[in-house]
């Protein structure tokens, strides 16, 4: 008699088969969730062949760590945090070779059809509001674990939170703030 395939299995199974050494569960969980990180990565900031490395590097230690996975949280945002802290890492590594463009390009956020864009959106924020909501909204993360990420008071945090979340309904939704109406982007 056959197993069911690793297509059919929850991800808390194939994350336990995957502790017990079994590659191919675990190549099952990459193929589900590594576009999902790709793109939490990018919106955090990070260049495309950049997040493409940060992810392939979270798989990697998600899959060392398995055995820490418990099932109480989805796989997808366990490794989320994963990618974002290495990032993160990465990021504060880096910082002291990069240096910030003081004009920051305008990006439109709104096709010709009317649709907009989450990705362009998220371009128009300060880094760290884009970090901050990034973390918050993309990996899951509560304020006071991206207070600790960041290394930044909670304060700080909520309100970076709060101004970027307000800034992209304003870019999302423009005649939300004027009318009163409020939509919820995140």
């Amino acid at each position: 008699m056959t197993q069911p395939g690793l297509s059919d299995r929850h991800d808390v199974e194939l994350a336990a088969l995957a502790a017990a050494s079994d590659r191919r569960a675990f190549g099952e969980l990459v193929r589900r969730h590594s576009s999902t990180v790709r793109a939490l990565l990018r919106r955090m900031g990070a260049q495309p062949s950049l997040a493409d490395d940060i992810a392939q590097d979270a798989f990697i230690l998600a899959y060392e760590r398995c055995t820490e996975f418990r099932g109480e949280g989805t796989f997808a945002a366990w490794v989320k945090r994963i990618a974002a802290r290495l990032y993160l890492k990465r990021r504060e590594k880096e910082a002291r070779y990069v240096s910030e463009d003081s004009a920051e390009d305008q990006v439109s956020s709104v096709d010709p059809l009317g649709r907009f864009d989450l990705d362009a959106a998220l371009q128009t924020l300060s880094e760290a509001e884009r970090l901050c909501v990034s973390l918050g909204h993309g990996a899951g993360m509560t304020h006071p674990e991206i207070a600790a990420a960041l290394n930044l008071p909670l304060g700080t945090v909520k309100s970076h939170v709060k101004r970027g979340l307000d800034k992209l309904r304003q870019i999302l939704n423009p005649g939300a703030g004027e009318t009163g109406r409020d939509s919820h982007v995140g």
